[in-house]
């Protein structure tokens, strides 16, 4: 982020939780949206008990986005006021809005003037967001005042577990990730072995699978796809499933163990197979904790292995071992996340109290030789030469933040926002949790 950087802090109350998960609003409401209408997230506290709670939080003005100045009053008091709270339970594992492409899904019970939005943890947990709630005072963020218009959070299913009789009798989720193109298909990640892909509109399981040797992590799906996801975990591997047949994965990547040498070609298991008898004699590798994709190119995707202050960038055309080596954090990373409008971005922060900004865009990878135009793939994007592997020691903006960055989240790309003879250029904004305080930055 550059110096002269917009940005906003949001302190919880004393009495919250440490913030972990949290995620944009996708879309800027029903109705004639305003510029503080697009300024609207979820938190969900992290506390090691069942008082977890997950609120709404919206802009109270938009003037806050050109004044650094905070408003007069007490020393807590917040640009950002709560807009709806619930009860959680179990700390969530993820949250995440629905997909833009929601608004314009044919549910069957759902109000055309509301939004959803899911958390993982005991089970998948669907809520339904509304502005037709009671008003009620703002004791999360900010001073306490009282918001003019009520907005109501209730949870709307539950779902835990293809073949568990009651809905939250499963095992724990650690992730899910919400299909952008088939809004009612969300796949969850469980520390059981199994990847579960649900209908929510209809609040049944389409299939479940064992999906890794260990606990599985995280999943996404392939952009544009409604068909293939992928999924990491504690035995150390990516791995790549396609619906249209679930006869076996194929591993795209393989945490090298200590003084072993790993193959660059993929390799595929049977569901049987993957928790038999080989993965009892194979060398313990390190967990690999989070997967995305780049939204621009579903070719390039990243993760990172737990405890690990590197990020390594794989190419699905050339699996078993990674493309880049992203190398500037000094401690654990604890999260990364793709730009949606700038081509190639990555953002991503950890225990350094570091964010950081890489370009992966095709015009910087080829620049520094890692790779070169293609003629053929998707999206037509640089293809890398497989037995190289090259280091990026040098991200192009950084952010020092006061305290250790648990998770961040892009926001999808906001229009200009004309504020008197000013205004907010169009653009992305980033939000990072650090404890109890959530800090908005202009992208």
């Amino acid at each position: 982020m550059c110096a002269n950087s917009i940005s906003i802090d949001i302190v919880l109350t004393r009495g919250a939780g440490p913030v972990y998960a949290l995620d944009w609003c996708k879309t800027a409401g029903p109705g004639t949206p305003r510029g503080r209408s697009y300024f609207r997230m979820a938190l969900a506290s992290f506390t090691e008990d069942y008082r977890n709670r997950i609120s709404v939080i919206g802009l109270a003005d938009e003037r806050a986005l050109i004044d650094d100045e905070q408003p007069s009053g007490a020393p807590d008091s917040t640009d950002f006021v709560q807009l709806a709270q619930t009860m959680h339970g179990y700390p969530a594992t993820k949250l995440q809005w629905q997909p833009a492409s929601a608004a314009a899904y044919g549910w069957s019970s759902k109000s055309a003037q509301s939004e959803l939005l899911a958390t993982s943890g005991d089970c998948l947990r669907v809520w339904e967001y509304s502005s037709d709630g009671t008003v009620q005072k703002d004791n999360y963020v900010g001073s306490g005042r009282l918001l003019a218009n009520g907005h109501k959070l209730a949870q709307k299913i539950a779902l835990s577990g293809a073949k568990q009789s009651h809905p939250t009798s499963g095992a724990p989720l650690t992730s899910f990730s919400w299909n952008t193109l088939a809004p009612s298909m969300i796949v969850t990640a469980s520390i059981d072995t199994t990847c579960t892909v649900w209908d929510i509109n209809t609040s049944q399981a389409i299939t479940q699978l064992i999906a890794h040797d260990r606990e599985v992590y995280d999943v996404a799906w392939l952009p544009g796809s409604t068909d293939i996801f992928v999924s990491v975990g504690a035995d150390g591997s990516l791995r790549a499933f396609d619906l249209r047949n679930l006869d076996h994965s194929t591993i795209l990547y393989e945490t090298p163990p200590p003084a072993s040498t790993t193959t660059s070609a993929p390799r595929t298991v049977t569901p049987s197979a993957a928790t038999g008898s080989t993965a009892a004699h194979r060398p313990p590798a390190s967990a690999l904790l989070r997967i995305a994709f780049n939204p621009a190119d579903s070719n390039y995707m990243a993760t990172f292995h737990v405890d690990s202050s590197s990020v390594q960038v794989l190419d699905m055309r050339s699996p078993g071992q990674p493309v880049v080596e992203l190398k500037a954090h000094s401690a654990q990373i604890n999260a990364l996340g793709w730009s949606v409008a700038e081509a190639g971005m990555l953002a991503t922060a950890g225990d350094d109290c570091q964010l950081l900004m890489w370009d992966l865009s095709p015009s910087a990878l080829s620049a520094r030789n890692i790779a070169q135009p293609s003629s053929s793939g998707r999206h037509n994007s640089p293809r890398p030469d497989p037995k190289q592997r090259r280091v990026i020691q040098e991200p192009i903006l950084g952010y020092a933040a006061q305290g250790e960055i648990n998770n961040i989240a892009w926001s999808s790309p906001i229009p200009q926002i004309p504020i008197g003879n000013a205004g907010v250029p169009a653009g992305e904004w980033m939000a990072l949790a650090m404890g109890r305080t959530v800090k908005v930055l202009k992208a």
